[in-house]
């Protein structure tokens, strides 16, 4: 018996506990079939195609008629049945199988679970997903081997249950419209990236064109194409490994390599990141003449796959002193561009082709500052249409971030409320 910390108004009753299989008329699982066909009938649902709540049905696999109702008689599959992996690394994994992907089957890695009508489905779902199944996962398994649950365990598995069915489906409905919000950002946030990825390529000429296919309108007139060594040149990096770097304090803030190629966009907004301190005066007077500007170009010399020469354009320096660091290339431009322009196009498709050919090694690839010289930086005469190529590719950009903190907002709700709204 017990109450959670966080309840609907108007519920006051101790939580009964029960297990799973007191509310369950079924609880079974399914075979591997003998073979998978590409256009078979019946959709095949594995555990990679479980996100969330739902299964992904294009990242299912398909069999036939004949061997859903002869071989796997035993594990077809309802609408309202919930499945579960109870093996291997993914143990916990759950979904709620919905009518679109009917006729459905599945194999031994996925229990399958089939309420009686006495209790929220919805309920349960989020129950199995809660601090209660975790803990009574890693109760459950051997020391040093993979968490793998039996059927008997899952029939097992005991968890506090409101008394009445109302309650129950307020937790569900409150639970499955978190899921709805997060699952309408992240894909806000994967439909703004492709649009992004597709606007860098259609706003940048490509192939050898010297015009872009999409234009902001009253632009006209070819671009301009020069070699990298005639439009920027190179500044001073120095070699700091990160443990001779501060989060806390220093007398300069450093650039690293491994931050542009995985935390830091197309622009580098020095007072909004938080960036590494170099704590060493000398390294200060060393590298003085090379402290980084507003509208420099910091490029990754160096990475483990051909992300080499991703690069951000500095923006936000007012006073701060900033060095670039280990494994950088770091670059001025000759002559004015827009703010932003340098940082999208550098790190365009049509950009990067040119680095391929020029990256060395193997299992870590580089890219030297002489090969960089003669790659071709193409941009319109006009900064007004720079200013506006980078005004829209910001503006993009603030959008991804936008749905992708939101969404990450409520992730963290979502557990919180997981951990408080359960006994």
């Amino acid at each position: 018996m017990g109450k959670p910390k966080i309840r609907f108004k108007g519920f006051t009753e101790e939580w009964e506990q029960r297990k799973l299989g007191d509310y369950s008329e079924l609880i079974t699982k399914g075979t591997t079939p003998s073979c998978f066909c590409e256009d078979g009938d019946v959709t095949f649902v594995k555990i990679e195609a479980l996100r969330e709540k739902r299964v992904v049905k294009e990242l299912c696999s398909a069999i036939s008629e004949e061997i859903h109702k002869r071989e796997l008689a035993r594990s077809i599959l309802k609408e309202d049945d919930i499945v579960f992996a109870i093996a291997g690394a993914t143990v916990g994994k759950c979904a709620v199988i919905t009518g679109n992907i009917l006729p459905a089957n599945t194999n031994q890695a996925l229990a399958i679970i089939r309420l009686k009508t006495n209790i929220n489905r919805d309920f349960v779902y989020f129950s199995l997903t809660s601090k209660q199944m975790e803990i009574y996962i890693n109760q459950s398994k051997s020391i040093g081997a993979q968490p793998n649950l039996s059927l008997a365990q899952m029939n097992a598995f005991e968890f506090l249950c409101p008394c009445q069915k109302e309650e129950q489906q307020k937790i569900g409905d409150y639970f499955s419209a978190l899921d709805h919000l997060i699952t309408l950002h992240q894909r806000k946030c994967d439909e703004t990236k492709k649009l992004k990825k597709y606007m860098l390529q259609k706003m940048f000429p490509q192939n050898g064109m010297k015009v872009p296919e999409i234009r902001f309108e009253g632009f006209t007139g070819d671009w301009e194409q020069r070699k990298l060594g005639e439009t920027l040149y190179s500044l001073r990096n120095n070699t700091l490994s990160r443990a001779e770097l501060s989060l806390e304090n220093g007398v300069a803030k450093n650039v690293h390599y491994g931050d542009i190629l995985v935390k830091f966009g197309e622009i580098l907004d020095v007072k909004k990141e938080l960036l590494p301190m170099i704590v060493d005066e000398l390294v200060l007077a060393k590298y003085r003449d090379s402290f980084l500007q507003n509208g420099d170009i910091v490029i990754a010399d160096t990475a483990e796959d051909e992300t080499v020469g991703k690069c951000s354009e500095i923006a936000g320096v007012s006073d701060e002193k900033i060095i670039a660091g280990l494994h950088t290339i770091p670059c001025r431009p000759l002559f004015n561009f827009a703010s932003g322009y340098l940082g999208y196009y550098l790190n365009s498709d049509d950009y990067h082709r040119q680095l391929l050919p020029l990256m060395q090694g193997i299992k870590v690839t580089s890219i030297s500052k002489s090969a960089l010289q003669d790659t071709k930086i193409q941009y319109p005469k006009s900064l007004e249409e720079q200013e506006q190529i980078g005004t829209y590719l910001r503006w993009l950009g603030h959008l991804i971030t936008l749905h992708q903190r939101k969404r990450d907002e409520l992730v963290k709700i979502k557990k919180y409320m997981l951990q408080n709204m359960f006994v």
